[in-house]
């Protein structure tokens, strides 16, 4: 038990094993460089590959493994994600739609923004209202000039990407610039080591591979986590009902629009995501087998995709089938193994909350990464305590967007059945009522969905509150996000032409304005 942690083991690649591998090396290289770290990645698992969006912390985590900007923006076939949009969410009728943003409302009190916002004509929404990146994300827009330092912004931003590219990525800079040793190999067995952990994995071809630290980055198949430690799953479909999604992916033609945030679709037995890359849509209908059957949720994803006219037969396309389920391992951690990726847990694809659950856990265990296997019991209550009330946070943000909702075909009442929502939303929501959400209702540290977020679902699609007259100051802010609106407006490129001079294929002058 007080033998140093050296050796560091992942189990399976995707985005989840090659950014665990990444980070690690990274971070680890420069306090403990005597760390080992290997990957066995399965020949005979293909990984999942439709995670295509990301929240900002990942500017910072591409920063920290030493990729720049613009070779992941080219190597991914990357885009800016600049938040999230919904649209027919609260009635379904066309002129329904919000915006989650990821540039907060004016640092001042809500209450009075609330009241300032009451002040201004009813077609300024609450994003339009409270950031200059709603008028940004309308007419797809970049939210950085091409002159700006890499991962610096005139507002906050994430990408979209495309999920095996990036893997790629990732895969190549792990073993050719940070020294992380690749196996192919497939897992046969696993060998405890008789204090409640594993003292190796046996592999088909190169034989038992022994560590001291064991990632489990192997997917819903959760060969380590699962299978040999035993750590029971818990389930959250009683409250997501969603266990079902159809994906395609569609190319676009040359010079057409990128959008600058993922837009999702209600439909009436779940909802549709729309990603756009430079040169495809990642198009996908996420659905609840209970009320909707998979022809039926074949047919949703057909009519949207003739919507958009990006297929001239949509009836040719063949989406992919992807049966899921919702909740996380009751213990990330357990002994020496660390559960990152779908086998810590998932859960539907709304608000990208999965890629950045992997940067937070990779996060965590570099900060207080364990010299000896002696104190690791520590770190992981403490990992497993915090995780679980991440879960929690996260399974109460994304139901908080369907209880919400004024629908009324079956599948959403159903979302909206009081038994289906946690005490700890009910709470919030009735909270609500009486108070704007505040830090107060989220002092996590590093929260994946700050007050701010709740802020623009919420009235997002409750629309403004009872108020009284806004403050001057308040009424101020309000005014300098409208004047910024236009700043930027007329400084910042589009996306698409800031996405093709990367590529050589755009126009050779970009807008230069201050910004």
């Amino acid at each position: 038990m007080n033998r140093s942690v050296e050796r560091i083991v992942i189990v399976g690649g995707g985005t989840a094993g090659w950014l665990s591998a990444c980070y690690l090396a990274a971070r680890l290289s420069k306090r403990t460089p005597e760390v080992q770290i290997t990957l066995v990645e399965s020949p005979d698992i293909a990984t999942i590959g439709v995670g295509e969006g990301t929240w900002p912390t990942m500017r910072e985590t591409l920063a920290t493994i030493g990729i720049d900007e613009t070779e992941f923006l080219v190597e991914c076939d990357g885009s800016f994600k600049q938040g999230s949009r919904f649209d027919g969410w609260v009635t379904g009728e066309r002129d329904d739609s919000y915006l989650h943003p990821f540039t907060a409302p004016p640092v001042a009190d809500i209450g009075a923004l609330l009241s300032a916002w009451a002040t201004l004509p009813e077609e300024v929404s609450f994003a339009s209202a409270m950031t200059p990146q709603a008028s940004v994300c309308a007419n797809d827009l970049a939210p950085r000039q091409a002159a700006m330092p890499p991962y610096a912004g005139a507002l906050n931003y994430a990408y979209h990407l495309d999920a095996a590219k990036f893997a790629g990525l990732l895969s190549r800079h792990a073993t050719a610039r940070l020294g992380v040793r690749h196996l192919t190999d497939t897992v046969v067995g696993v060998r405890q080591d008789g204090e409640g952990g594993i003292a190796a994995i046996s592999t088909r071809d190169n034989g038992a591979i022994e560590g001291d630290l064991f990632i489990d980055c192997s997917g819903l198949a959760a060969v380590l986590i699962g299978d040999a430690m035993k750590v029971d799953w818990i389930d959250l479909s009683a409250e997501l009902l969603n266990d079902r999604a159809l994906a395609v992916q569609l190319p676009v033609e040359q010079g057409s629009p990128v959008a600058s945030q993922t837009v999702a679709t209600a439909h009436p037995g779940g909802w549709l995501w729309d990603i756009a890359l430079p040169t495809r849509r990642g198009i996908g209908c996420v659905y609840s087998s209970r009320f909707m059957s998979d022809d039926e949720a074949e047919n949703e994803l057909r009519a949207y995709i003739a919507r958009t006219g990006l297929a001239a037969d949509p009836q040719t396309i063949a989406p992919r089938l992807l049966r899921f389920p919702s909740g996380h391992r009751s213990e990330f951690w357990k002994g020496n193994c660390l559960a990152i990726g779908l086998s810590a847990g998932f859960i539907e694809p709304l608000e990208a909350s999965a890629i950045v659950l992997i940067e937070l856990s990779l996060r965590a265990l570099a900060d207080n990464f364990p010299r000896s296997r002696r104190a690791m019991p520590i770190y992981a209550e403490r990992f497993n305590r915090l995780f679980a009330l991440r879960w929690r946070r996260i399974a109460d943000f994304l139901k908080l967007h369907y209880t919400l909702s004024q629908r009324d075909e079956p599948y959403w009442q159903a979302q909206r059945d009081a038994a289906t929502v946690s005490p700890q939303l009910a709470a919030l929501l009735e909270l609500w009522k009486d108070q704007p959400p505040s830090t107060y209702d989220f002092p996590l540290s590093e929260e994946i969905f700050p007050a701010a977020s709740h802020q623009y679902v919420y009235y997002g699609m409750t629309g403004r509150a009872e108020a009284s007259e806004g403050s001057d100051a308040a009424i101020s802010h309000l005014a300098q996000v409208r004047d910024r609106s236009r700043q930027l407006g007329s400084a910042l490129p589009s996306n698409r032409a800031y996405l093709d001079r990367l590529r050589g294929g755009g126009p050779a002058v970009m807008a230069q304005g201050a910004v």
